[in-house]
């Protein structure tokens, strides 16, 4: 019985010593790592909206009841608005894509940046590639549509061969900022 005590106290003096360690690791790495996901989000909003030199946060309140919107800034250069960058969050194949939208205050799309995702590598992973980059130049009057086949029209984004499901993912993520921008932010 008290070889089972002392091995029971050893045990709890281990778990406590840990416990205290990890907390100590934690609350000295949240800071870098907060600074590390600022910066990673400040060069993609760059990336999206190269015009803008300065980026600030738009109020929640302006986006609350809209689908899939995470964050909103507003691009400055020299104290003048040139557009905004939208962070939406669509549903692809394995589940959120983070998606992140450049529009000029001349209703065009600037850029669009594919964040974390569990999209199929090799397939709907191939959205962070040259998949994007049919969004730039697009107007942002109205909504875009997916097409499989064919030439793409104006307002149409060729799919990703294997991948519709998460082409149409990221596409809802532009409407979704294409809307916002159209009914609140131009």
């Amino acid at each position: 019985m008290k070889e089972i005590m002392k091995l029971g106290i050893i045990l709890l003096i281990i778990t406590a010593v840990a416990a205290v360690v990890l907390g100590y690791s934690n609350e000295i790495t949240k800071e870098p790592i907060a600074k590390q996901m600022e910066e990673a989000n400040t060069k993609a909003r760059q990336t999206v909206l190269p015009t803008a030199t300065d980026f600030e946060m738009v109020d929640q309140g302006e986006f609350n009841g809209y689908e899939n919107i995470v964050e909103v800034y507003k691009g400055m250069k020299d104290g003048e608005v040139v557009g905004y960058t939208v962070k939406t969050n669509p549903k692809g194949y394995g589940g959120e894509v983070e998606v992140m939208v450049g529009i000029t205050a001349d209703s065009v799309i600037s850029g669009v940046n594919i964040g974390s995702h569990q999209e199929t590598p090799g397939l709907g992973a191939k959205a962070s590639g040259e998949f994007k980059d049919q969004y730039n130049d697009k107007s942002a009057e109205s909504d875009l549509e997916v097409i499989k086949a064919g030439t793409p029209k104006d307002n149409e984004i060729m799919a990703i061969s294997g991948a519709t499901i998460t082409s149409r993912a990221v596409t809802t993520g532009v409407n979704s900022a294409i809307k916002l921008f159209n009914e609140k932010l131009k």
